[in-house]
């Protein structure tokens, strides 16, 4: 009974087992053109975290999708500029510094 083909030393699979079940589980395809230094070097950087390099892409964009706010920026800025107007109720700020103490006084054993 013959085996899978093995690659030569030094040179990784086209596709892992686990990059296979993720590719029959996935149903959307992203092509991205890439000049030939820019690819060699994130193959370079893929091969060096030992990933293929559609692993590291999915990697990469899945990281940079978290560093994006959850928010719009429009509706952070509303936020701040209502919070700016100071509509809200307060006091003087050592009478809300000692209900806060006093509160946490309360609470303890």
């Amino acid at each position: 009974m013959m085996g899978a083909p093995r690659n030569p030393p030094g040179i990784l699979p086209l596709t892992t087992t686990t990059e296979l079940i993720i590719l029959m589980l996935m149903s959307q395809r992203l092509q991205v053109l890439l000049d030939d230094t820019e690819f060699a070097e994130i193959r370079r950087v893929a091969r060096r975290h030992r990933l293929t390099v559609a692993e590291w892409v999915r990697q990469a964009l899945r990281l940079a999708r978290r560093d994006e706010p959850a928010t719009e920026p429009k509706r952070k800025l509303m936020v701040v500029r209502e919070a700016v107007r100071g509509d809200y109720p307060t006091g003087d700020i050592r009478s809300v510094i000692t209900e806060i103490e006093a509160g946490y006084r309360s609470g303890e054993s």
